[in-house]
């Protein structure tokens, strides 16, 4: 099932990225970053077959889909913003946005940012799911490094752009 079927808001998922991506994106990327995360809500595959460690003959496989949790938080995120301030969470400005985002994620537990299979809410999934890209990585070091991505192998040795 897509998020947007489950959430009555789905612009509440848009303005949670506008407020919790990095701001060196800028807009257009981060609605790109949200669209490729609700794609990889869409693609989830319950009991599917995950990566197992190099040697290790284990197999695990996807748990339940993490959009039902996600959508009912982005509707709580919805409800928090029209108690405190009378307007739909997407009507907030960024600083209300990240106020709820904070008191949302407050009781969070762990260091770093979990990867979106493994995050408990759903700020935490969509940044998960950015930093894990090869995007996040060439925006830290301010280079077209690629991780994850294949270049030619007469290029391999070349320093990124």
């Amino acid at each position: 099932m897509a998020i947007e079927e489950l959430t009555s808001a789905p612009e509440t998922l848009d303005a949670l990225g506008l407020a919790i991506l990095p701001s060196e994106l800028g807009q257009a990327q981060m609605h790109r970053v949200v669209a490729s995360f609700r794609r990889w809500l869409d693609d989830y595959k319950e009991g599917a077959e995950l990566l197992h460690a190099y040697g290790s003959s284990r197999l695990s496989f996807a748990g339940p889909t993490p959009a039902t949790r996600f959508a009912s938080q982005l509707d709580a995120l919805d409800a928090a913003a029209k108690t405190k301030h009378g307007r739909t969470f997407a009507a907030l400005t960024l600083d209300e946005i990240r106020a709820l985002a904070r008191e949302a994620l407050a009781g969070e537990r762990g260091t770093g940012v979990p990867g979106p299979d493994r995050a408990t809410h759903v700020a935490a999934a969509l940044l998960g799911h950015f930093y894990t890209s090869s995007q996040a990585t060439d925006l830290c070091y301010l280079a077209a490094i690629g991780r994850n991505t294949c270049r030619p192998l007469a290029k391999s040795g070349a320093k990124p752009a």
